[in-house]
């Protein structure tokens, strides 16, 4: 490895390496926001509950038995295998041409948002059972318990799990090269072609994928800590306990 080739390619190449890493930031925080809301429709459907079999509660089991297989299958098939049945697939079948940026999008949310359907059920799953009797004895309907209680301290417990899917998700758009999408590895793939230095080009995206997941890291973290309020009132809740 030459440091003389790294900084020639970064003088000349700064610009493909910049747009590379926005369009990868772009489609990854966007992707992630559109899985977590996702996410947690489908949290709130599995939740329902339904005490009569009547017509509701059959329309609801098959509302979620295709939610399910939704999850499952974005969950067991791989996300450049997803790429390519969206992006060509669908125009190939049904003629619909989609703007590979659109399509990368929406191949990384609904990846996302299986991932996160799962992540959001465990983290409803954990809330005490009294909350949910205590706020249905107030007249609480299931949507306003979900909204009013439950999902504000969901949205906080799987904090850190939503931001561990954010950074996999800013590694992952390295797959919709595949379709075209101009992200950071599909950029370094094109600059390396052209001065036929593999490793420099690409230890320079290296680079800029570890500042990318480690400033998003940092960010989590400091967003988890505000969450969890001031130090002195978690000591006086210790001492009052």
């Amino acid at each position: 490895m030459s440091f003389e080739w790294i900084v020639s390619i970064i003088e000349n190449n700064w610009q493909m390496f910049l747009r590379g890493a926005y369009y990868t930031l772009l489609i990854s925080t966007i992707s992630t926001i559109i899985g977590a809301f996702i996410g947690f429709f489908i949290g709130i459907m599995h939740t329902i509950p339904t005490r009569k079999k009547n017509v509701k509660h059959y329309i609801l089991k098959l509302f979620n038995f295709i939610l399910t297989c939704y999850v499952e299958f974005f969950r067991g098939t791989p996300m450049i295998v997803q790429a390519m049945v969206v992006y060509y697939g669908l125009d190939i079948a049904f003629g619909i041409d989609m703007h590979f940026i659109t399509a990368g999008i929406l191949v990384v949310s609904l990846n996302t948002g299986a991932y996160m359907a799962e992540i959001v059920r465990g983290g409803i799953v954990s809330i005490d059972k009294g909350q949910y009797e205590a706020a249905s004895a107030i007249g609480m309907s299931h949507f306003q318990i979900m909204i009013h209680v439950v999902l504000p301290q969901v949205a906080r417990n799987i904090l850190p799990a939503a931001g561990n899917q954010l950074i996999m998700n800013i590694k992952d758009t390295a797959v919709l090269s595949v379709i075209g999408v101009t992200e950071l590895f599909f950029q370094s793939k094109s600059i390396a072609g052209n001065n036929f230095r593999y490793f420099e080009s690409f230890f320079v995206a290296c680079v800029l994928y570890f500042v990318m997941t480690f400033t998003a890291s940092r960010i989590l973290l400091y967003v988890e800590k505000r969450l969890d309020g001031p130090d002195a009132y978690k000591k006086e809740q210790k001492e009052t306990m």
